[in-house]
């Protein structure tokens, strides 16, 4: 079929490389020597993300390394064993650091992508974010290549649900089969495009669970350079 526009997810497809992000942040906890075990950081990483549903915590001019120091100190506090005030700091200094490079490092990679495709397509960026990824995309210097965002925090409806990729199709102005939905997350993303006839193609990286590591799709690149592949194919 035709692709006139694109959508894309950002967390997790742009910026992590298909994986998901509580990878990246447990790498920067090994890295930062934080002395805790993988299902002590995945909880914490639950109840922050908890905190973060609740509370207005992230605010629309924070840009992605000020996000990554509020949530992982969300996910600090969490911890059974709470670290003195100065260990803190420096696990947070530490971590965010980290995972805002490897994010610059991902948007540096998919960059060039972005940029002919841009030359292509009208795209839309579709994501469930924090109310800032206006910002974090004008930090990471890719603002200017989407036509629009559709983000969960300010419409007020999250992925799963396909009414923010009829927003963005709208927002595009075209028929849903006529735009192709790139994302990591099959349940989040792929199939809730797909439900409105939307074309699909799934960055597949390491997921949440082992039941999503294990599931398949026909349309799936493991690599978001391999976008342009698809399309010229």
């Amino acid at each position: 079929m035709t692709i006139k526009g694109i959508i894309f997810d950002y967390g997790g497809t742009l910026d992590s490389r298909g994986v998901h992000w509580s990878e990246v942040l447990w790498e920067g906890y090994q890295q930062a020597c934080v002395p805790i075990d993988r299902e002590t950081f995945r909880n914490a990483y639950v109840e922050g993300e908890r905190a973060l549903a609740r509370e207005r915590i992230i605010l629309p001019q924070d840009n992605f390394h000020t996000l990554l120091r509020k949530k992982i100190a969300l996910e600090i506090s969490y911890l059974p064993e709470r670290p003195d005030d100065t260990t803190a700091t420096k696990w947070v200094d530490q971590i965010a650091d980290y995972c805002d490079n490897a994010a610059r490092a991902c948007i540096n990679e998919a960059l060039p992508m972005l940029e002919k495709l841009h030359d292509r397509y009208p795209m839309m960026l579709v994501s469930n974010f924090y109310g800032n990824i206006d910002e974090v995309l004008r930090d990471y210097e890719i603002r200017h290549l989407f036509k629009g965002i559709i983000e969960s925090a300010v419409v007020g409806v999250r992925k799963p649900n396909p009414t923010l990729f009829k927003l963005g199709v709208d927002a595009l102005e075209m028929n849903p089969n006529e735009v192709l939905v790139v994302g990591d997350s099959l349940r989040k993303d792929i199939l809730p495009a797909e439900s409105l006839g939307c074309q699909t193609l799934w960055l597949k990286g390491k997921g949440w669970t082992e039941e999503e590591d294990q599931q398949t799709h026909p349309n799936t690149i493991t690599r978001i350079t391999q976008v342009l592949d698809y399309i010229d194919a």
